[in-house]
């Protein structure tokens, strides 16, 4: 008997809510709701995936160090190429030996 009163109702039309909120839904309670199990993947899968992510960021970490190691390598060539100019300015300058500083202007 319950289960037929259970269908009519559910069978019942519903029209336009009081409060003329047309487009809200009709909830269920949460403990209706229907509960499914999770998916659990195989140990194999996780194995996979686990080496797949260290491969991935052994890579990601190789990239960092190339991209460290130029900018190394460029600091190190604009420190060498300044000590050049710097060597190479003092070579150019033109120096006047004084030997006697008594004929220096005052």
């Amino acid at each position: 008997m319950k289960r037929k009163q259970k269908e009519i109702v559910e069978i019942i039309p519903e029209g336009k809510p009081k409060s003329g909120r047309i487009w809200k839904s009709k909830r269920t309670k949460f403990s209706s709701t229907i509960k499914t199990r999770a998916i659990k993947s195989s140990f194999e899968k996780k194995k996979q995936l686990k080496e797949e992510l260290a491969r991935v960021k052994e890579a990601s970490r190789q990239i960092v160090a190339k991209k460290q190691e130029e900018k190394e390598k460029k600091k190190e060539r604009r420190r060498e190429n300044l000590k050049r100019q710097q060597e190479n300015q003092r070579k150019s300058e033109v120096v006047q030996v004084i030997t006697n500083s008594a004929k220096l202007k005052k």
